[in-house]
């Protein structure tokens, strides 16, 4: 009989996440077994899905797109960061047969921007576009590194106007940023997935030491070209953060805190 720990991530789609890579990695590094696996969830299915992996004794589970916020709902309770951020992306079940929801994903890209980029978001102009779920979870983790200014740009405002409002932001349309003035460009969209890239103008990245996509892989390819050609100085993928806010949640499950860098480089090198 197996009795390896079960953990799991749901998503839709599912099929491209490199999450069970990253956690059996992590697992070398504490020396144990464990089971990862991918689940697709339908569309209005996530608490089913979830109800059923932990009920079959699942110990833990990442979310992805587009459930963050129906796994918020589902959870019993919250941390701070997955109330602030209204989505959780981590389930941790607790001794009693509740749930408790996190947020790992600002901190994952905090610290990848931070400590693997070597870039200071203190005293900075930061340019977030997107206003989804993606960046929600980002602009708490951001703000308390004391940047000078954030600002919010959607193709919708009226997201992005709510957003502000929550976290005391600015917002500005995409036809209206200004040039050269921004010193980190984060592309909080999903747009990349299918091949999209903000309708942004080459000048607003003049000024810009760093531009990152959330994404990680081809999806990030064409706004870091864009970002590149237009004059970025710095240019990278989610696919430190994926990994930061994986070790964030492998911590809240196990008590053991992976080695970042080593599974990055990991990933880059056999599953970019």
């Amino acid at each position: 009989m197996n009795h390896k720990p079960r953990y799991a991530v749901f998503g839709n789609p599912i099929a491209h996440s490199k999450s069970p890579q990253i956690h059996q990695h992590f697992a070398g590094q504490e020396q144990a077994e464990i089971e990862y696996e991918r689940i697709l969830a339908e569309p209005d299915g996530f608490a089913a899905a979830a109800g059923r992996f932990f009920a079959a004794g699942g110990r833990g589970a990442n979310v992805t797109v587009p459930f963050k916020t129906e796994a918020y709902d589902w959870v019993d309770e919250h941390s701070e960061r997955a109330q602030t951020a209204g989505a959780v992306n981590t389930i941790i079940p607790l001794p009693d047969g509740r749930f408790r929801g996190d947020n790992t994903d600002g901190i994952g890209m905090v610290n990848d921007i931070v400590e693997a980029q070597g870039i200071t978001a203190t005293g900075k102009k930061i340019l977030l576009i997107g206003a989804g779920g993606a960046v929600r979870g980002v602009l708490q983790p951001l703000l308390a590194e004391q940047p000078a200014e954030v600002v919010l740009s959607n193709r919708t405002a009226a997201k992005a106007d709510a957003l502000a409002a929550q976290f005391g932001v600015r917002v500005m349309a995409m036809a209206d940023l200004p040039a050269h003035y921004f010193d980190i460009i984060i592309n909080g969209t999903s747009g990349g997935l299918s091949g999209n890239v903000p309708a942004v103008a080459p000048a607003v990245f003049g000024a810009c030491e760093l531009a990152y996509d959330m994404v990680y892989g081809a999806a990030a390819e064409g706004f870091l070209n864009f970002a590149r050609q237009a004059g970025a100085q710095c240019c990278s993928d989610g696919l430190g953060m994926l990994v930061g806010q994986a070790a964030a949640a492998y911590t809240l499950w196990r008590g053991f805190a992976p080695d970042i860098a080593a599974t990055t480089r990991y990933m880059r090198e056999n599953h970019a």
